[in-house]
């Protein structure tokens, strides 16, 4: 049988609805929390008062990536010195992964969204079978940010949120630690990528980078890897009404049962409950990468397809 493309699957569906058999999603989906948190920043990103989500990278003195090259219309300044009370500034160095959105005027030919990972949270990407074809979701912290009397502030009883900002579907993996060289001679625009440009300080011999696809498989029209411009409900991890950010609120495929595996981290089953067609879970306080095996899940994947065609 031939099989055909995703993106073309999906307007295909099946007799009794879902997907036929032809469409292949990912195996593998992961949740990835990356850019400022309590440790690393010490304030939410912002969601502006239009929606637009501005992902802050971490910031980071080994580095040399600044937050004044963040692609973006908005006036920076001001907003970073507002919200974190002078500590951040547009010198602020940062990790800047992933790479998911680099202004065009510091992008090398041929650049694709990257994302890098290495020592044991790459160990776990590993041992859970994560590569090409698969998917990588990025969150973060996020709360709403208003501007009173000219000064931007986080708005009053805003809630903090985990809200996904961006996505990666992974072509290929390289083996940075193991072969630098040959990976930069195949992609010469990795060069520039934090984990390849700054070696010294990614000494881990697994050291790796997930390259995305140049166009999606899942949407089509659509680029391999970017970020979701604006909030939407649909982005939000966090349980509406909640606190306690890290309490969320999923599609009801996500629950491990009928003996499926959890989302990795998640095994403690008191973690989770479902109802109302959703399900609740208690998500973990540390962890960089959370995975799930989606295979055989066509839901999964059409959820996915329908986040990155609305970004």
């Amino acid at each position: 049988m031939n099989q055909i493309p995703l993106s073309s699957a999906l307007r295909q569906k099946a007799p009794g609805g879902g997907l036929p058999p032809e469409a292949v999603g990912p195996r593998k989906l992961v949740l990835s929390r990356k850019g400022f948190d309590a440790g690393y920043g010490g304030m939410p990103s912002p969601i502006l008062p239009d929606g637009t989500l501005l992902p802050l990278p971490i910031p980071s003195q080994r580095d040399a990536f600044k937050l004044g090259q963040l692609n973006t219309t908005v006036d920076l300044a001001p907003l970073l010195a507002d919200l974190s009370d002078g500590v951040h500034s547009m010198d602020t160095c940062v990790h800047m992964d992933p790479d998911l959105d680099r202004r065009a005027d510091l992008q090398s030919p041929g650049w694709r969204p990257a994302f890098g990972q290495s020592g044991a949270a790459q160990s776990h990407l590993e041992g859970q079978g994560v590569g090409p074809g698969d998917l990588l979701l990025f969150f973060g912290w996020f709360r709403q940010v208003e501007q009173v009397r000219g000064r931007w502030r986080y708005a009053w009883r805003s809630p903090q949120l985990h809200v996904l900002f961006g996505w990666l579907e992974i072509e290929q993996v390289l083996s940075i630690g193991a072969g630098r060289a040959d990976a930069i001679a195949q992609h010469p625009w990795i060069a520039t990528h934090p984990h390849i440009a700054n070696h010294e300080a990614y000494t881990s011999p697994n050291n790796a980078l997930y390259v995305a696809r140049k166009d999606s498989a899942l949407a089509e029209g659509c680029p391999g890897g970017g970020l979701f411009r604006r909030f939407s409900p649909s982005l939000q991890l966090t349980d509406r009404g909640e606190k306690n950010r890290s309490i969320w609120s999923l599609p009801e495929w996500f629950h491990p049962d009928n003996g499926r595996e959890p989302l990795s981290y998640h095994g403690n089953l008191s973690r989770w409950s479902k109802g109302d067609g959703l399900c609740r879970l208690k998500s973990v306080a540390k962890g960089q990468e959370f995975v799930l095996d989606i295979g055989g899940l066509p839901q999964a994947t059409e959820w996915a397809t329908d986040l990155i065609t609305a970004h």
